[in-house]
């Protein structure tokens, strides 16, 4: 489910003569999955009916329109029982749901409880600190793209720039876009175009996002696990895998520069004239509702603002192989500070690159607050969250998505304590470097192979 569900007033959502009960859709009809309309939604089983749903969260609701949304919805509502689901229109039941998450586990709970004793509820949205960043990061942005419209490009400028627009990437849209920049759904909404004004999309982040949300490091339904194949795998595959390719045992060498044209494979992606985001599909999900449909053309205009402002005016000023090198410039500059830190958060040495591995093998569910820890790190403290909005808090804010990131620095002790008591693995980097340093390692390993080749003396693989 999208941001902002306060399910505190979910009872006011429809008329009573609308309600219906999960027992109500028993007696409805019977589905699967991929038979969904565009207007229907999966949770636990039970088929929901969005027509006359008025989520207090804004209509984004509408875009996952057509699919299970059983994990998304979970993790998006802290507060969620039983009793919530009840005030929806259940219509039907779908044959084929297979959870392989278990919820409301003794870890969850616990860590719910201690970390709503700091953060209580109804407060969880952006502090006046983080507010204040944000203002500043997005005035900081519109100075510089006025200089570099009105007075052209250079090479200072250019530098700037593409990292001004990645401080908005992480800073600002990252997060409206989990709803946890304000309680009020519209100021979410406004901030979350800042993805727009920088080169992506608001809709198209948001598939790939939530959904990497839901199944962080999951061997086949995290699209951020194998989006930069075949360049390079993050997914540690075993050796005969057909994803491997020769130059992967090379990829420590070359990840950076690979990562330094995600600017450029964005803002050029034709993915903006449909918004059906590959990744997302790719597990399976559908991205054809009308919702979606009825962005592309929001989506469109921005982007071709975006290229014309960036891309088209440094060659007013310049002749074509100045204007071309500011651009590439700019946007390496801001793929390498956006990329790198994404790809420290769940690449690093002793991560879970296979979180479901128990269910697949056992039939047993795993509990999957205990999963997002343990396929997620954290490193430094308050100033680097300040700059990379909460990005370095990373097992807190895949604990938390909707919780605002001014918030993580001060729960990590207690994320950090309840993990220690429930024997589960935390990882964190005092230190940035301490944590690029494991990502390499992990990058090395993973494209050799390395942890699936046999070690002869102890006989353990």
């Amino acid at each position: 489910m999208p941001p902002n569900a306060d399910v505190s007033r979910l009872r006011n959502r429809f008329p009573p003569q609308e309600e219906a009960t999960y027992d109500d859709a028993t007696t409805e009809r019977i589905t699967t999955i991929k038979q969904l309309q565009g207007n229907e939604i999966v949770i636990d089983g039970i088929i929901y009916d969005l027509t006359s749903f008025v989520h207090p969260g804004g209509d984004t609701v509408y875009m996952f329109g057509g699919n299970d949304v059983t994990v998304q919805y979970k993790m998006i509502h802290p507060y969620h029982t039983s009793k919530h689901l009840e005030k929806m229109k259940a219509i039907g039941k779908v044959s084929d749901y297979v959870p392989e998450y278990a919820f409301d586990t003794p870890f969850e709970r616990e860590i719910k409880r201690e970390v709503f004793k700091i953060v209580r509820r109804g407060r969880e949205f952006g502090t006046p600190g983080y507010l204040m960043r944000a203002v500043f990061y997005c005035c900081l942005l519109a100075f510089l793209q006025g200089v570099w419209v009105k007075f052209g490009s250079s090479i200072g400028l250019a530098v700037a720039l593409g990292v001004s627009q990645a401080l908005i990437g992480l800073n600002v849209q990252h997060d409206a876009n989990h709803g946890a920049a304000s309680r009020k759904p519209w100021v979410n909404d406004l901030l979350g175009l800042g993805a727009d004004f920088i080169g992506g999309s608001k809709w198209l982040w948001m598939s790939q996002h939530w959904t990497h949300h839901a199944y962080c490091n999951h061997n086949e339904k995290d699209p951020d696990s194998f989006s930069a194949e075949p360049m390079m795998l993050f997914n540690d595959y075993p050796l005969d895998h057909p994803a491997r390719k020769f130059y992967h045992k090379f990829q420590a060498l070359f990840f950076l520069p690979v990562l330094s044209f995600y600017w450029l494979s964005s803002v050029f992606n034709p993915q903006i004239l449909d918004l059906r985001q590959r990744g997302a599909e790719s597990i399976g999900y559908k991205m054809e509702n009308d919702f979606i449909k009825s962005r592309c053309k929001y989506a469109i205009a921005i982007r071709l603002l975006y290229i014309y402002m960036n891309c088209v005016t440094p060659f007013f000023f310049h002749d074509a192989k100045t204007a071309i090198a500011h651009i590439l410039l700019m946007g390496a500059s801001e793929s390498l500070t956006l990329s790198v830190l994404f790809s420290l958060s769940h690449n690093f040495e002793n991560s879970d690159r296979d979180p479901t591995k128990e269910y697949r093998e056992k039939g047993n569910k795993v509990c999957w607050f205990k999963a997002q820890v343990e396929t997620s790190s954290t490193y430094g403290g308050f100033i680097s969250g300040c700059l990379t909005g909460g990005l370095n808090f990373q097992v807190e804010h895949h604990l938390f998505p909707r919780m605002c990131s001014a918030w993580y620095p001060y729960i990590a002790p207690t994320v950090r304590e309840v993990c220690k008591k429930h024997g589960v693995n935390y990882a964190y980097y005092p230190y940035v470097f301490q944590n690029f340093i494991s990502t390499v390692k992990y990058m090395h390993r993973t494209g050799t192979g390395a942890n699936w080749e046999t070690q002869p003396l102890s006989g353990r693989a």
